[in-house]
């Protein structure tokens, strides 16, 4: 790999951010800082933005008495204002009401709707629909899409609409997408989400509008100007968007997308409908699709009836940036289902990042200036803590999208840490005056503490520049830490919380 380009899905301007939104994010962002250590500022691209356009916008700013385009702005910009406050360094912030990303999509509509399929049918042609449509998904359902007759998502019951459309001839691609898929050309993860897709495909596809009529908020049919395209068309074209037309060096150098990161809710969209347009526009497929669960709130879906809401803003002001991260992304598995437990937040904190990192860091940092004079002292590593095999796992982690995999391998670090230090008690050894094997001690802990700033610098960038900022080492690209250098004690990376008065 010599470029990384990662994606998060663009979030729909419909409410404001709030925790899901932020997880999706920080784990780009934590993938997309490693990637930077590996490959280098200039191999690496991180996009994120805002999906703008359709009916649900139109609805939610005709409700708060505001035109679309006022509404869209000023969503946009919390979105926008959220990722310096939760440190998120994106290289890029699409909008589709944007012009550079709506002249790109009218390219590639127009590309599609000259192409042919493999069959030797037109890929775009006009029909009539008929049938239930859920705006709350924008798009249309099946009966047996709906529980009790609504949409399950949505709680809502949908419409019968009944339009003439343009059309995507989607069922004459699911071959080819399905080959894409079983080739390893396009991944999809974790594997029971590639399953799913694939018995998806199995089923045959059924053609999917592509525009809508009787809506204006959206980006006009280039070929027909009394329809618009629809909001789901018109957002997923967004990753290329962002990188410009195909013979730009931008998109040369980054296209395909290394990733795109998603929720299971949008999987048939990325993971069908969007290669299958890719093809026909003659570009190539992603090259991973990465697929994350839902999460509850201490076991209840997350509502605003039921004031569950959890906003990331808040967690920034209680906790601070780093460990705001830290507690969003680390609750479980990142793939899977889980639970976020609100009221263990505070326990959490305390446990990996007070007593955990910051309690080691100090305590490694003290020993250091009292034993050895505030130096690193004269000595080869020789701890049994083998750094270059938890490097080496924790790439491959980061290979396979294992965010909460290498939350573990770090505290497994800092455990070792702490049973090193009490096994071995440089204190006890400054008593009976054995200077020799207290250096050595000293000298693999702070070798352990080097490598331990750069492991944390995805999940907790100011921690982890802090750490090495300590060891007077502001770059990690030496072999190991420079023998007589200065190392000093700084404030306490974080202070304990009290439990009791929280």
């Amino acid at each position: 790999m010599n470029k990384f380009y990662i994606t998060t899905p663009i979030y729909y301007v419909n409410s404001r951010p709030h925790i899901g939104h932020a997880y999706t994010t920080i784990a780009a962002d934590i993938l997309a800082r490693y990637y930077r250590l590996k490959l280098g500022n200039e191999n690496v691209w991180f996009l994120t933005g805002t999906d703008e356009h359709g009916a649900k916008i139109a609805q939610a700013a005709e409700k708060e008495g505001k035109d679309p385009q006022t509404f869209a702005d000023e969503v946009s910009q919390e979105f926008r204002d959220l990722l310096p406050k939760l440190n998120i360094k994106n290289d890029d912030f699409i909008r589709t009401t944007e012009e550079r990303h709506e002249t790109i999509v009218k390219e590639v509509l127009l590309k599609i709707k000259e192409a042919k399929t493999q069959k030797g049918n037109d890929v775009i042609y006009k029909g009539n629909y008929e049938g239930l449509y859920c705006v709350g998904c924008e798009s249309y359902k099946k009966e047996d899409d709906l529980v009790d007759g609504k949409c399950p998502d949505h709680n809502t019951e949908p419409k019968m609409l009944s339009e003439e459309n343009w059309y995507f001839r989607l069922s004459d691609f699911a071959d080819i997408v399905k080959e894409k898929i079983e080739s390893g050309e396009m991944n999809i993860a974790p594997d029971g989400r590639r399953k799913e897709v694939l018995s998806f495909l199995e089923q045959g596809l059924e053609d999917v509008a592509i525009s809508r009529q009787n809506l204006t908020w959206g980006i006009p049919v280039p070929f027909d100007t009394e329809q618009v395209i629809y909001v789901w068309v018109d957002a997923l074209i967004n990753y290329i968007s962002a990188l410009g037309v195909p013979d730009d060096g931008k998109f040369k150098k980054f296209w395909p997308a290394d990733v795109h990161l998603l929720a299971k809710d949008i999987l048939k969209f990325h993971c069908v409908i969007w290669p299958a347009m890719l093809i026909a526009a003659g570009i190539d497929v992603p090259k991973n699709l990465f697929v994350h669960g839902y999460f509850t709130i201490d076991g209840k879906k997350m509502s605003k009836t039921l004031g569950n809401v959890i906003d990331p803003l808040d967690l920034v002001a209680e906790y601070g940036a780093d460990a705001a991260r830290y507690l969003i992304v680390s609750q479980f598995q990142f793939g899977s289902d889980g639970d976020v437990k609100a009221d263990e937040f505070i326990t959490k904190y305390n446990s990996d990042l007070a007593n955990g990192v910051g309690n080691l860091v100090n305590r490694v940092l003290v020993m250091a200036d009292k034993y050895c004079g505030g130096k690193v002292p004269d000595k080869t590593y020789n701890a049994k803590l083998d750094l270059g095999s938890v490097w080496k796992k924790v790439d491959q982690n980061y290979s396979e999208y294992k965010i909460h995999e290498n939350i573990t391998e770090i505290l497994d670090v800092i455990k070792f840490c702490d049973q090193y230090i009490d096994e071995t008690k440089p204190w006890s050894l400054d008593k009976e005056g054995k200077q020799d094997e207290i250096d050595q001690i000293i000298y693999n802990l702070l070798e352990i503490i080097r490598n331990l700033g750069q492991l944390l610098k995805p999940y907790l960038p100011e921690a982890g520049d802090k750490i090495l900022a300590y060891l007077n080492q502001s770059e990690f690209y030496v072999d190991a830490i420079q023998v007589g250098g200065k190392v000093e004690k700084g404030a306490p990376l974080f202070l304990r919380k009290d439990v009791k008065a929280e």
